[in-house]
């Protein structure tokens, strides 16, 4: 088949396919659109679109098989998500033809509402806390000791009609009953989800995806309730508009990084890659966009917007769906036309969402013309267009506002008339008085949320308590932070300050969604710094600034600062959260810190006239990387070709997870040795390693040689090592390489030392000794490293 000729076979046969059909024949590429089965519409569509008598449930499958062979189909796109769940994807697959969907077990994304709570959790998506449960007893139990309203979800296909919303918890227990026992949804309801309820607003991502690409249409915005003010039940859909004026180019840049593009990475990841249409449905909370579920295919009545946007002259919709196909999705283009918002308004049958009726004549008048009228539940009997299903008609109307795009809409449906028909009269009615009547523009409008920094501190107020110590009773929210040095019986004591970040670590924090040891680093690189000048940390202050804010990642980096305090033994007295839209990404963030010591004049170190060669060094096991050096490691890691949810090399779990180790805080075993004068200096390897830190305690005269093989080279140095073939020298001017402090004691006090850092659960070693230092060469030297490359 040449590249001027394309047949494309759609799979279903309601509005969704009428208008995928619709865009499809607009591709100068493609010669004939079959629908299987198609409805009235598509009978009636003449020119390239025509129905074939085939359904599309797995029985039909060898059939739909041979019927593409004969009719030499090059892109099958199916639309409901049954026959994705039942394989429909694979079994084209097998015979070469392309099928823009996914495989059976990528659909469980859709089919298992559980699988697809566990894989964002996995992967950290933001989703609302939930439960999975097959037994009724321990979901009712979930029920009961949850402190957040409910949400029930069947996790199989039920239809659109699997989620339930209780208004409190006796409603919860009895749609759990409903659907474990009564089983009101059969095998769909085996298995269900109850999840936090969450507020806000709702937004639709259709996006496309070849596995590793994915792009996304404009958000839409549906209405799920029968009638208007969003009462009645549930329905499919009765309405739906594009794009949603509450889906600003922020949101959707952030929607793209760390929902859709890191969804597509993790689905590869583990072994299914998506192919096909994402759909996806988010709630836009006070703490930024959550996802409510995963659909892995175009949404109705989603589509019969959103294709209606496409700017068809710039993009070609067959040629999108089959590079996706193809795994080069990224080499066309895909294009909206700017300054064009669609709406569509659901006509639906009298009865409609319960019993329906069907059979009657569909009369439409000229008017009709200035709308796209797309058929869902109808088929011709004769020369007559009658109505099959409860949702008859998908009339959509396009304009260069909102408003005008209703107006068309509305249009479109009063020239169309069959018994009992009847539509939601406000689709869309709230955005478009809000894109036309916004009025004054709000600290909010620029992406500043005061409530969500008001929340935070809410939440964190009680972790923050627990760091209280004598001279401050840790209590936040005021203008500073006070602090009773009077209190803490020092006596003519010199106060000793430190501040510092945690550099690009955070850039592993922000993929993995870890964001409590973070928490942890920042306090260490501080308190760390302070003890070797002598001093005991007194107060810490953070700095958290972010695009924007997001309560829950800020409440975990604060909730890790406060456990370093408690392990450093001092006090959380303040800090300072800045939402700042355009200098920092949606969802990054950049942390620092300020801390406070204090040490008797007569105690600061290091005593340098102390301080002479022969004098022993002892090093401090560290728990790993620490807080310098990332930027090398995520060098190493794409040099190496490796992924950070990946499994890590030297030990368990993921790779991600294992360099997120926090920097371990030497602070307690330490200020009985500095108190008790047996100590004349410390080091705190950070950046620039022994090479750097060690010379930062000598007196001019003095250098230091260290022993290699004196104590372990931990297994993640030696993966980097290895990994990178980063050169022994390099690695001790960059790393800590298993050491996160040293020691300078003499040498009769070294043995005493390393027991009592034992006693206190360190990991310590004599590591070395200090030397007279010339003034040439290197001052500290590390010999027998090359046992680090074995």
């Amino acid at each position: 088949m040449c590249d001027s000729e394309l047949n494309v076979l759609v799979l279903g046969g309601g509005g969704r396919e009428h208008a995928l059909a619709w865009g499809l024949a607009k591709s100068a590429r493609v010669s004939k659109v079959f629908v299987a089965p198609g409805n009235g519409g598509t009978a009636a569509a003449g020119g390239k679109i025509s129905n074939v008598a085939i359904g599309h449930s797995i029985s039909d499958f060898p059939a739909l098989i041979e019927f593409a062979q004969s009719q030499n189909i090059g892109l099958v796109v199916p639309g409901p998500e049954q026959p994705l769940v039942d394989g429909v994807a694979d079994a084209f697959k097998q015979v070469g033809i392309a099928t823009f969907g996914p495989s059976a077990k990528a659909a469980r994304m859709e089919g298992s509402k559980a699988f697809s709570k566990d894989f964002m959790k996995k992967h950290g998506i933001p989703t609302a806390a939930y439960g999975n449960f097959t037994d009724f007893e321990q979901a009712c139990a979930y029920v009961r000791e949850a402190k957040f309203d409910v949400v029930i979800k069947a996790s199989g296909l039920a239809g659109g009609k699997g989620v339930l919303l209780p208004g409190n918890k006796d409603e919860a227990l009895a749609a759990l009953r409903t659907v474990m026992v009564d089983g009101a949804f059969g095998e769909a309801g085996s298995e269900v989800v109850v999840e936090e309820f969450l507020s806000g607003q709702e937004i639709s991502v259709l996006a496309v995806s070849d596995g590793y690409t994915v792009r996304a249409f404009p958000a839409a915005q549906d209405h799920k309730r029968a009638f208007d003010n969003d009462e009645g039940g549930n329905t499919g859909g009765m309405g739906a508009y594009a794009p949603a004026p509450v889906a600003t180019a922020e949101l959707l840049a952030q929607v793209q990084r760390t929902v859709l593009q890191a969804t597509v990475d993790g689905m590869r990841r583990d072994g299914f890659p998506f192919v096909g249409c994402l759909f996806t449905g988010f709630m836009l909370t006070a703490d930024g966009p959550k996802v409510l579920e995963y659909n892995c295919r175009f949404g109705d009545p989603e589509t019969e917007a959103v294709l209606a946007l496409l700017d068809y002259d710039k993009c070609d919709l067959a040629e999108v769906l089959l590079a996706a196909c193809e795994g080069r999705l990224d080499s066309v283009p895909l294009e909206f036309a700017a300054g064009r918002s669609a709406a569509t308004v659901i006509m639906a049958a009298e009865g409609y969402p319960g019993t329906y009726a069907k059979g009657r004549a569909i009369a439409f008048g000229s008017a009709a013309d200035s709308a796209l009228v797309f058929h869902s539940g109808t088929a011709q009997d004769g020369a007559q267009t009658v109505t099959t299903g409860g949702r008859v008609l998908a009339v959509t109307g396009v304009g260069s506002t909102l408003a005008e795009a209703l107006q068309r809409a509305y249009a479109g449906v009063g020239a169309v008339s069959f018994e009992g028909a009847h539509w939601r009269t406000d689709i869309g009615a709230r955005a478009a008085k809000l894109s036309s009547d916004k009025g004054g523009l709000t600290y909010a409008d620029a992406g500043v949320d005061i409530d969500a920094g008001n929340r935070l501190v809410d939440l964190i107020k009680p972790i923050v308590k627990a760091t209280r110590r004598a001279g401050t009773d840790s209590d936040i929210g005021g203008f500073g932070g006070l602090f009773d040095l009077r209190a803490t019986g020092f006596r003519d004591p010199v106060l000793v300050a430190a501040t510092d970040g945690v550099g690009t670590k955070l850039k592993i924090a922000h993929d993995m969604g870890i964001h409590g040891t973070v928490g942890v680093d920042l306090v260490a690189m501080q308190v760390n710094d302070i003890i070797v000048q002598g001093a005991e940390p007194l107060f810490f202050l953070d700095y958290y600034a972010c695009g924007h804010l997001d309560v829950e990642a800020a409440r975990d980096f604060v909730q890790g600062v406060a456990q370093g305090c408690v392990e450093a033994g001092c006090a959380l007295i303040g800090g300072e959260t800045a939402e700042m839209p355009g200098l920092y990404a949606g969802g990054d963030y950049d942390v620092a810190g300020f801390a406070v010591g204090a040490v008797e004049r007569t105690d600061v170190l290091p005593r340098t006239a102390e301080i002479m060669p022969g004098d022993v060094v002892v090093g401090l096991a560290s728990s790993g990387v620490h807080s310098n050096g990332f930027s090398l490691v995520r060098k190493v890691i794409a040099h190496a070709g490796l992924d950070l949810h990946g499994p890590c090399p030297w030990t368990d779990g993921s790779l991600g997870a294992a360099l997120l180790a926090p920097t371990r805080i030497y602070v307690k075993p330490l200020l009985p040795l500095v108190r008790g004068r047996l100590i004349k200096g410390m080091a705190h390897i950070t950046g620039g390693g022994f090479t750097d830190n060690v010379p930062r305690v000598l007196p001019p005269n003095v250098g230091a040689e260290l022993d290699a093989a004196a104590w372990p080279l931990p297994p993640v140095f030696r993966w980097i090592s290895s990994a990178g073939g980063v050169a022994p020298a390099e690695m001790a001017r960059t790393f800590n390489c298993g050491l996160g402090m040293v020691l300078v004691v003499a040498k009769e006090h070294a043995d005493a030392v390393v027991a009592t850092l034992a006693d206190a659960g360190e990991n310590a070693y004599i590591v070395g000794q200090l030397t007279a230092y010339s003034g040439e060469g290197e001052r500290v030297t590390v010999k027998n490293t090359s046992g680090w490359t074995n």
